[in-house]
């Protein structure tokens, strides 16, 4: 048989052990936040690596703000090296969020049955690790001798931005362009489409300041929740129907997050609601916002934007001041046209499938950001098992054999990188 046609095979024989290992990934509940039970997935992870022939590291954030004792941030990494060619580095991030309400199932069950795996990050992506350690495996049973180097890395925080998973390991030096070559992050985003990047975000804080007053004389104050809310209409009547009409040429799903957008997130002022009240003028409110911005937006510009039409809202109000805070700042991020990573997944899927590929971009972030801005490897993308629509949803399930077609994929498409065809 040809090598390629050994490593299907095998990955069809591992199908039990693929479910199984998922599963048992779902049954270790490392909820973010707080980050529970990070060391021992790290350790789950590594302990198969080490049995596939891998050099496993573990790698602590202790100098990020995240870490504690109790709650320590504990990545993994494996590498396997064969010959002199390229490296390639599958990462996932096994963080998961909260498993909120909604359940008609425990959600660290690791539940199978009907050809679906379930529980909070079945899909988000725990069965998209599984895929990696498994495409690994499948090369190595089906004795093909790597022409590079599979790394695989099993990584923190994503969830709530990735700094003390791969940001952190790319400031290391970890993960840097000197070293890796390319990166599959197997994200849920279908088996048949590959993601090549996505839209910026920045969430800010904006705060403001009013006088405080006798509520029975609120002239005689100033109200910092209706300076708030000039601020909430001018988003509503002036920013966001211009921002609707700006749309990206990447090929954001869905449709609508092709257009810039902004969210409020949370709003706070004046007096805690429910308790004993007082008559007082508010004379502080706080609002956190949420805009996504395009490629062709540009980050100050965007910025610009927002404390222009900030300032001019709260015109009518004199005496009321304003602050604004910078809470996170993430770039576009785009895969180059014509990366060979592309190709390979493109070739891969469509010997899989029977069907081209479809490039995608993602309305929110991803590790990409810290892999390509941090550590330098431009040729990263996200592609692995699981449907986007259902990450972060009650009862949360991947497809078994969404998971088997994404391990093939990701097999063939590392050969194909490394010059096996």
């Amino acid at each position: 048989m040809h090598p390629i046609d050994r490593v299907v095979a095998e990955v069809d024989r591992a199908v039990d052990e693929m479910v199984e290992f998922t599963a048992d990934l779902v049954r270790i509940p490392t909820i973010n936040p707080p980050g529970e039970a990070y060391d021992d997935c790290a350790r789950f992870i590594g302990n198969r690596l080490a049995a596939d022939g891998f050099d496993v590291e573990y790698l602590v954030a202790d100098g990020r703000p995240e870490h504690s004792a109790r709650y320590p941030r504990v990545n993994v990494v494996g590498g396997r090296r064969g010959g002199p060619g390229p490296v390639v580095h599958l990462n996932g991030h096994f963080d998961v969020v909260p498993a909120g309400a909604g359940w008609t199932l425990d959600p660290f069950g690791g539940i199978v049955r009907d050809g679906k795996i379930y529980g909070r990050g079945a899909c988000d992506m725990k069965a998209g690790i599984a895929a990696a350690v498994f495409a690994s495996e499948a090369i190595t049973r089906a004795g093909v001798q790597l022409p590079g180097t599979i790394e695989i890395s099993g990584t923190v925080d994503e969830e709530s931005g990735g700094f003390a998973g791969v940001a952190w390991l790319a400031e290391q030096g970890r993960v840097a362009k000197d070293r890796t070559d390319y990166v599959i992050i197997p994200e849920p985003l279908d088996v048949d489409r590959i993601c090549i990047g996505h839209r910026g975000v920045y969430w800010f804080e904006l705060t403001t300041r009013g006088r405080i007053a006798h509520g029975s004389m609120p002239f005689l104050g100033v109200n910092a929740i209706e300076g708030m809310g000039h601020v909430l209409e001018a988003i509503k009547s002036e920013l966001q129907p211009v921002l609707a009409a700006r749309t990206t040429a990447m090929p954001v799903v869905p449709d609508g997050a092709r257009h810039a957008t902004i969210n409020i997130n949370g709003i706070d002022g004046g007096q805690p609601v429910g308790g004993i009240q007082t008559p007082c003028v508010a004379d502080c409110c706080r609002a956190v916002f949420d805009r996504r911005f395009l490629i062709e937006e540009g980050f100050e510009p965007t910025r610009r934007e927002i404390v222009a039409l900030i300032e001019r809202a709260i015109r009518a109000m004199p005496g009321l001041k304003y602050e604004m805070r910078d809470l996170m700042i993430v770039h576009p991020t785009k895969t180059p046209d014509e990366s060979p990573l592309v190709g390979a997944l493109d070739a891969a899927i469509l010997r899989i499938l029977n069907k081209p590929a479809t490039l995608v971009a993602s309305p929110g972030t991803y590790d990409q950001k810290h892999f390509a801005r941090i550590a330098g490897v431009s040729h990263c993308v996200a592609y692995g098992p699981g449907e986007l629509e259902l990450a972060h949803q009650p009862d949360e399930w991947c497809r078994i054999a969404d998971l088997v077609k994404a391990t093939k994929v990701i097999a063939l498409a590392t050969l194909d990188l490394m010059g096996v065809k």
